[in-house]
């Protein structure tokens, strides 16, 4: 389960947002996570609690806002969002296609106190 590594990853960067700004506790995180980064939000969501124990963001509410996947179409030149790596082009059809998003991952912003 990667989802727990994540989880920690997470945490350190909201601890060290904390030291740097001052802040006491966070009620609310909001993640971007693209359809291919191969995240399970079910699992990261269970993973979130457990790591954020003890920490400045224990009981924060997790929000995760689901990016599209994108990729340019060879055969149409057009730059498209697809839901699987493998789906073919939604404008032509056609099945030359080069991802070009949708395996990223941030912390789009944090309400704290």
């Amino acid at each position: 389960m990667h989802e727990m590594s994540i989880a920690e990853g997470i945490r350190s960067v909201i601890e060290d947002a904390a030291r740097a700004q001052g802040f006491a506790r966070v009620t609310r995180v909001r993640l971007e996570i693209g359809r291919f980064a191969g995240v399970e939000p079910q699992a990261l969501d269970f993973a979130f609690d457990v790591v954020m124990r003890g920490s400045v963001a224990e009981g924060a509410d997790l929000q995760i806002i689901d990016l599209p996947g994108r990729a340019m179409c060879f055969d149409c030149a057009e730059l498209v969002e697809i839901e699987h790596r493998l789906d073919p082009c939604p404008k032509c059809g056609g099945s030359r296609l080069l991802p070009q998003g949708g395996d990223e991952m941030r912390i789009k912003d944090l309400e704290v106190l």
